[in-house]
Formats: structure tokens, C-alpha cells, sequence
């Protein structure tokens, strides 16, 4: 199976605990989601913490679609690595993390995912899929330096391919 790694870091000039205070609220992430993917957090209180599971909704190509994600590692001010449980892709593994850097806090994301139906999803990969992320990631970025005020430096999020991963792989990241 393929797969790719998106990547993308900013620096922020807040302080670690404040800027980690943003992204550890769930509700957040609709604020910093494009309107276009019509994302909501399923309502409920919702503490950070490990082994939390998040129910989304969005609405990909007009197709509603409904995602699960658990965070299954939770250090904060530094780090949390959520695990698509349920949703769309065949895996997405995205690690955040948070330094002092500066006088600032140096944000960096990295996503591990893996599109289902083999060829046709390197097809829709190629087409469409890493472009859309990619806009995603971009207005994500302008939308925290808003929240945080400013962005001292922004960095242009891209995605490699990664070295094909196995199956026994795929279960582990999903474990």
C-alpha cells in the first residue's frame, strides 16, 4: 500500500503552554477547518486527554461522511498523536508537536495516511486528494496565526510519498 506523509510547521510568537492550550481543545478544530468541508465536532464536553475518541462530521465532495479520531498519545505542552478510528481514510496518523523556539513556540505537524481502493485512491491521490489536503493544511496555518496572533514564520506544507507500508504495518498504526 502507499503511502504519504504531509508535513508543515510554523512558529508562533506565544508562548508552549499557550499556543498547546488552543490545539487541546477538540472544538477548536472546526475554527481552523475550511468552511468548505463543513466540519463539526459532534457536541459534548470533551477533556484531552489519552484514549479520548472524537466523533466529526464533514462533508467531502458534498458527500456527508462521519470520522472518529483517538488520541492515542498525550504529553502535554509538547506533544499528542491522534489515530483516525473510523473515517475515510485507510489510515491517518497525525503526530503534533510543540518546542520553545525563540521567544515562541515552533508548531510542526505530520501526518501519516493511506488512501483506500489501491490504484484508483493513488489516482485520486494524485488528481485531487493531495491538493485538497494540502488547501486544508494552508488555511489551517493562516487560521492559527490569526488565534495565536501572528506567525512568525510559516512554512509551505508538503507531502512526500512514503515507502509502501504493509499490511502488518497498517495494523500496528491502527493498534
Amino acid at each position: 500500500m502507499r503511502s504519504y506523509v504531509l508535513r508543515c510547521e510554523m512558529r508562533v510568537p506565544r508562548s508552549l503552554e499557550e499556543t498547546f492550550a488552543i490545539f487541546e481543545n477538540p472544538h477548536n478544530l472546526a475554527l481552523i477547518t475550511p468552511p468548505w468541508l463543513n466540519f463539526k465536532v459532534v457536541p459534548g464536553r470533551l477533556e484531552m486527554r489519552q484514549g479520548l475518541l472524537i466523533d466529526y462530521t464533514i462533508r467531502w465532495l458534498g458527500v456527508p461522511l462521519k470520522w472518529r479520531t483517538c488520541i492515542d498519545h498525550y504529553e502535554p505542552p509538547h506533544m499528542f498523536v491522534d489515530r483516525q478510528a473510523r473515517g475515510p481514510y485507510q489510515l491517518w496518523h497525525h503526530i503534533h508537536r510543540f518546542h520553545e523556539d525563540r521567544g515562541g513556540t515552533l508548531v510542526s505537524d505530520q501526518v501519516t495516511y493511506v488512501l483506500p481502493l489501491g490504484p484508483l485512491g493513488r489516482l485520486a491521490h494524485a488528481v485531487l486528494v493531495k491538493h485538497q489536503l494540502l488547501t486544508i493544511f494552508r488555511y489551517r496555518q493562516r487560521a492559527l496565526a490569526a488565534m495565536l496572533g501572528g506567525a512568525d514564520e510559516l512554512r509551505e506544507p508538503w507531502v512526500e510519498a512514503a515507502s509502501p507500508i504493509t499490511k502488518q504495518e497498517l495494523a500496528e498504526y491502527r493498534a
